[in-house]
């Protein structure tokens, strides 16, 4: 345990050196390319969303930088687990995950970037949920045929053997948070944030659970997300996109699964889920009731649109999220 303490911390320190390494070689090709964003303007039934657009309007007109800053923590971590944290029982899996999310997210990004005047802002909306959906099941039949796991940890019950029903429950959770993390990226150093303290949740269960490869693993995207987050708090000098958030959400849920810890994930993962379930509340009242729950959703926009102070939303935010995941890791140790 001691000598897998000092890895997770060594690894740590080297993601952040080595995304920090790699941050001027993005920061030049992305200014003097002007990779900027394209902001959607609908939501997911179509319709505009004048409260959002008004808020970004007027971040727009105080600056304009870059996004696909997610490439600098992926290349990080794939070459610190490649190179030195690589096993096929514990390091394949979430690396893959990483790497595939992150194509998804490239692709969109890339689509938005380079379609300016062409009306789209990226890849549709379906497009990528039925790709993220893809991408939870191979994921889930390598971790069930081919790594061997078809239990579930249920706190203070134990492990609960679901065979097969494995491979959908991976690909829920793939497509579930990996979502979550992009439904949440909206604001200076949020999910930047967000991330970090969930993989350094993770970080813990795994060595209590000495799954000692994935501890070191989730060790490094805490490293290259401080350095992320050196770049990215307000005023951010880049914003990861969607090859950040999808690459680092899938990495999330395998490394929740893989944990043995996904029903975890409400309380490390607590703002995500609160994120992503105001956004389904507002759309079910739209649907149903004709009219907005929230002025604007996620929850993050409508506590802007309150009044909120961009910082202070991220800031509390934080806290928040430390204090749950902290009740998440007591209840894994208590449940075992």
């Amino acid at each position: 345990m001691e000598n897998a303490l000092i890895r997770v911390l060594v690894f740590t320190v080297g993601g952040w050196l080595l995304a920090t390494c790699f941050t001027p070689f993005y920061t030049t090709l992305a200014y003097k390319y002007k990779w900027w964003k394209r902001e959607r303007k609908v939501d997911l039934l179509g319709r505009e969303m004048p409260v959002i657009a008004s808020i970004k309007a007027k971040k727009k007109i105080e600056r304009r930088f870059p996004t696909m800053a997610g490439v600098i923590g992926v290349a990080a971590v794939a070459v610190l687990t490649l190179l030195f944290n690589w096993t096929r029982s514990q390091t394949y899996l979430p690396l893959l995950g990483l790497l595939m999310g992150g194509a998804v997210g490239l692709l969109d990004d890339i689509i938005n970037i380079w379609s300016a005047g062409r009306g789209t802002a990226g890849l549709d909306a379906r497009a990528k949920l039925v790709m993220t959906i893809a991408i939870g099941v191979f994921l889930g039949w390598w971790f069930y045929a081919r790594l061997g796991w078809s239990t579930v940890f249920v706190p203070f019950v134990g492990d609960i053997n679901i065979y097969w029903m494995m491979i959908p429950l991976f690909a829920f959770a793939v497509t579930s948070i990996a979502n979550s993390v992009n439904i949440t990226d909206g604001r200076d150093g949020l999910s930047g944030g967000l991330l970090a303290i969930a993989f350094a949740a993770f970080s813990i269960i795994a060595l209590i659970g000495q799954r000692y490869g994935v501890a070191v693993f989730c060790g490094t995207m805490v490293g290259v997300l401080l350095s992320y987050l050196w770049f990215n708090v307000t005023p951010a000098r880049f914003m990861m996109g969607d090859v950040g958030s999808f690459a680092f959400g899938t990495a999330l849920a395998v490394v929740a699964m893989m944990t043995n810890a996904f029903l975890l994930v409400p309380f490390v993962g607590f703002i995500f889920v609160l994120e992503s379930g105001s956004g389904v509340l507002q759309t079910l009242s739209k649907i149903f009731r004709k009219k907005k729950l929230f002025l604007a959703a996620p929850l993050h926009w409508h506590l802007e649109a309150s009044g909120w102070p961009e910082a202070k939303i991220v800031m509390r935010f934080w806290v928040l999220a430390s204090v749950v995941s902290l009740f998440g890791i007591l209840l894994y140790v208590a449940g075992r």
